[in-house]
């Protein structure tokens, strides 16, 4: 890929990620997103297929930024369930400080398919890993797959967050009590 496609896409990226913070998903058009990249609608569409490719690659983008840290966790041993509480108290901060973006990665009924980039590793694994390691300390039950209780988990936290972003209370209290409360049902109980 050319340094100018690179430049390029990294300011569509940019400016779509400051007009759906602004105007939310559904009032930012891709002419938006070109103005404020200072790009052509066209320059915009040969980086990109539509807003939603757009939105899913801001998403991907954004949730990525911490994954090496949460990975480097993970190699040291540290204990899950610390870092699974990192990993979900990072991503309620992010779902509220960008509550349109949260939106569309939260609710399965209003966002594209949010396929990881290749070569990076998804929200999901991430906490799947989490939960594995959680397995082989003895703090998460091991009679079930771990890709099963991140689901549980996620579907869990998804809803919760949604009702955040709708006007809900969601502090780090709660985030504590959600994964407790789950990690009672899918392990053993703890305290946090």
């Amino acid at each position: 890929m050319s340094s100018r496609k690179d430049r390029s896409r990294k300011l569509v990226l940019d400016a779509a990620e400051a007009a759906f913070g602004e105007l939310g998903f559904s009032g930012a058009s891709v002419e938006d997103i070109a103005e404020r990249a200072g790009l052509t609608r066209k320059t915009v569409y040969n980086q990109f297929s539509s807003k939603e490719e757009i939105a899913v690659e801001v998403i991907a983008r954004m949730e990525a930024l911490p994954d090496p840290l949460y990975r480097a966790r993970l190699a040291a041993d540290e204990p899950a369930l610390v870092v699974l509480e990192k990993v979900l108290t990072d991503s309620a901060g992010w779902c509220l400080a960008n509550p349109a973006l949260a939106r569309i990665a939260l609710d399965p009924a209003r966002r594209p398919a949010l396929e990881p980039p290749p070569g990076r590793r998804s929200f999901q694994l991430l906490v799947c890993d989490v939960l594995r390691l959680g397995q082989r300390q003895g703090v998460v039950r091991a009679d079930e797959d771990a890709r099963f209780l991140a689901l549980v988990l996620l579907g869990i936290y998804a809803q919760a967050m949604l009702t955040a972003l709708s006007g809900g209370d969601i502090g780090h209290n709660a985030i504590q009590r959600l994964i407790a409360i789950v990690l009672q049902g899918i392990g053993v109980p703890t305290k946090l």
